[in-house]
């Protein structure tokens, strides 16, 4: 058993008319309250939040407080609270859980980091209220509390012969001083823990009820629209004929509004596009939509500015350059930037002498394109602003951060703000920049009356924010014996580089040397699946497999024998990964595969990777007909340490292979003088059901280590696997993506 001192994210107090209700609050102490005498309950949770309530007659719920965005979280956060509160999973109820900035923090998705982050919080939430519950029981029965035990949601004292539900001691638990040790299970006795539990929402998805925000509907409601600038390098400047379109059948309103004012410094999250564009709002989405078509707008030129960021402590000061941007402009750039010095992250040896005295250097570039999220739920929000409060609802995937730019932005204290997180219809990192919600609010506060903003497919795809365009320089050298005696990176990016310097392969080379650039840009970029990793491993995985061919070797005894040599004498002190974890993945997958019998007959392409804390490894499968490439299986292993509801991971390791080949084969935005080339999916490509995998299999490595990021690392080692079979089955290496385009 371990014990855990106590720790400040649980508070109790009873329902009211009886029962106990837990909720995570922070890091500092615990409070027990009596909700008979603090009635009513307060109506929202915050980041690192698990909720459980108990009526007395014995109904249980958990509060889900993060994000729902696909990834399964509303389904297993409740599993870990589950699992230490000791009760049967198919009869609690679990609801999602609205933002409250009062008591909590950090209640949000991103980076693969909800679980991990929330794994021992929630344990504790279920086994201090396990705890309190047998300490009331012991009281009533007049035993010592170790002689109660639990189980599936029921109290027993053997000795006597007594029994009682939670519902029975929920209200005298309540009563109890929240212990300052529990104990948890151990994890060989995990009984709901990874064990696969259904998708808690798949009901109501499968037969269409509300959940998403575009579902919203509210008596009184009016539907908003904004216009924004058809090019990056643009501002607005006047409306032209205002008049005329507010009497357009149902309008009610047309007017220009300011996202953040000139004296606010944003935060990481605060990033848009365009500050100033033009709201119209109307009875119905036609009728607005119809005012749009007529709507004209004067735009003009932005002059070049610097802004304040403050990204999340570090102070930084942005350039973003006047000028309509091209495509053509930044491929000319970054090829002009790669062969100017960089900025040096690492170094490792004397690299420039090792080069000097290789017997082979290869050397190769890789660039890829900006990219569009494309999240299935077009960008919505509804908010209801008023003098008193602010209503909001819709989904998003940092509601703290933004709830704290609406408060600013509103002049509203964050206490009369009020966000309902409905599940979300895909993010990817797009939602995290909820610049939407801060326009729906002010478009309702201007109209005196509950709105619905929503984006068109094309306001969303020609508005950012995007991945940025990357290019990657590597270059290896190998002795007369075919060993890796060094390795050079140089990676850039428009605006923001894409390296991670002290990742694999660092810390398993003699002589390292890791570079980067940037290059100012206004078009907006932001997080995207696997930030920076989804280009990182597509290049440098790419490039090793190259590597590995021209020194004679297997591609993944090839990576496996740097893996062993940076768990025996590994170089540097600040190397992100494990290797003997990281050599695992490989060894898994490659056995799962029967890599070492198929390798020679089928055309095979191998790639892994660590990001988020795990590591994931795969063998793709696949033949070229007609020019296009048919991927018959993906073989697929990843390390995310204990897996709490194994067909949920499952399923995200599916979803982010069949993101990634879309990805890699098609995904590309162009500009042409700050106009994106691209405004929905006729002209940006995206994968199509009979272009998925016919067949993807997915392996865990199995320990007991702490859950780590599941959403985002089977994404980023698909690029390179495409690309490495790819020339298994064409004899061409693949530099430049989409690889479409180079078929």
């Amino acid at each position: 058993m371990k014990t855990h001192s106590r720790r400040s994210f649980l508070k109790a107090s009873a329902l009211s008319g009886g029962g106990l209700m837990l909720s995570i609050v922070g890091f500092s102490s615990f409070k027990a309250i009596d909700t008979k005498k603090e009635a009513p309950l307060p109506a929202g949770w915050n980041e690192l939040n698990g909720f459980v309530k108990i009526t007395a007659d014995n109904v249980i719920k958990i509060m889900s407080p993060n994000p729902e965005g696909g990834q399964g979280v509303k389904t297993s956060m409740p599993m870990i609270v589950a699992e230490e509160l000791d009760v049967d999973f198919s009869k609690i109820i679990i609801e999602q859980a609205d933002l409250d900035t009062k008591h909590f923090t950090r209640q949000f998705i991103g980076g693969s980091q909800a679980i991990h982050l929330s794994w021992q919080p929630l344990r504790m939430a279920g086994a201090t209220a396990r705890q309190m519950l047998r300490e009331a029981a012991a009281q009533q029965w007049h035993v010592p509390v170790d002689e109660i035990s639990t189980e599936s949601g029921v109290l027993y004292h053997k000795n006597s012969g007594k029994s009682a539900n939670y519902g029975d001691m929920a209200t005298a638990a309540a009563q109890i001083p929240v212990p300052k040790e529990v104990k948890l299970k151990n994890i060989q006795d995990f009984k709901i823990i990874g064990k696969s539990q259904g998708n808690v929402d798949l009901a109501k998805i499968v037969t269409g009820k509300p959940l998403f925000g575009i579902d919203t509907q509210v008596k009184g409601m009016q539907i908003a629209m904004i216009v924004h600038p058809p090019a990056f390098g643009l501002k607005f400047k006047s409306i032209q004929n205002e008049v005329a379109v507010s009497k357009i059948k149902g309008i009610k309103a047309v007017f220009p509004i300011r996202i953040f004012n000139d004296d606010y410094e944003k935060t990481f999250f605060d990033t848009t596009t365009f500050n100033e564009v033009v709201a119209i709002v109307g009875n119905s989405t036609w009728e607005v939509m119809q005012a749009k078509k007529a709507l004209e707008v004067t735009w003009q030129s932005i002059e070049s500015y610097t802004q304040n960021r403050n990204m999340l402590g570090r102070k930084i000061v942005e350039k973003i350059p006047a000028g309509l941007e091209d495509t053509t402009e930044h491929k000319a750039k970054l090829a002009e930037r790669m062969s100017q010095s960089a900025t040096v992250r690492r170094k490792d040896g004397d690299v420039e002498t090792a080069f000097k005295n290789a017997a082979k250097v290869i050397e190769r570039t890789f660039n890829a394109p900006f990219l569009a999220h494309n999240c299935m739920e077009p960008m919505n929000f509804f908010a209801h602003v008023t003098d008193e409060k602010a209503e909001l609802s819709g989904p998003l995937q940092k509601p703290e951060f933004t709830e704290q730019a609406l408060s600013a932005r509103l002049g509203m204290p964050l206490e009369k703000i009020d966000i309902k997180m409905t599940r979300l219809g895909g993010g990817f990192g797009r939602r995290s920049y909820a610049h939407w919600l801060l326009e729906a609010a002010l478009i309702s506060q201007k109209v005196k009356a509950p709105v619905k903003l929503l984006y068109t497919r094309e306001d969303d795809m020609t508005a950012g924010i995007y991945r940025s365009t990357y290019s990657a320089y590597f270059r290896a050298a190998l002795d007369a014996d075919n060993n890796l005696i060094a390795f050079h990176v140089k990676a850039g990016g428009t605006p923001e580089s894409p390296l991670y310097p002290n990742r694999f392969p660092a810390g398993a080379v003699d002589n390292y040397l890791a570079e980067d650039f940037t290059i100012d840009s206004n078009i907006t970029v932001g997080s995207y699946r696997a930030p920076r990793s989804n280009f990182m491993a597509a290049a440098e995985q790419s490039f090793l497999d190259e590597v590995a061919e021209v020194a004679g070797k297997d591609p993944i005894d090839f990576r496996l024998a740097l893996l062993n040599r940076a768990k025996e004498k590994p170089v540097g002190k600040n190397n992100e990964y494990e290797p003997e974890r990281f050599a695992k993945v490989l060894e898994l997958v490659k056995e799962k595969a029967n890599w070492e019998s198929i390798k020679m007959n089928k055309k095979l392409g191998f790639s892994a990777y660590f990001c988020h804390d795990s590591y994931a490894a795969h063998i793709l499968d696949l033949e070229v007909k007609d020019g296009m490439p048919i991927v018959n299986k993906v073989w697929c292993a990843i390390d995310c340490g204990i897996v709490i509801n194994p067909d949920a991971a499952k399923n995200m390791a599916e979803g982010g292979i069949v993101d990634a080949l879309g990805a890699a084969m098609y995904g590309k935005m162009t500009f042409t003088k700050g106009v994106p080339d691209a405004n929905n999916f006729h002209n940006y490509r995206m994968i199509r059901h009979n272009e998925a995998p016919k067949q993807i299999e997915v392996h865990f490595v199995k320990n007991t280590l702490e859950p780590s990021g599941m959403g985002e690392p089977a994404y980023p080692p698909v690029y390179a696997a495409l690309a490495n079979a790819l020339y298994k089955a064409t004899g061409k290496r693949f530099y430049n993506q989409p690889f479409s385009e180079n078929l």
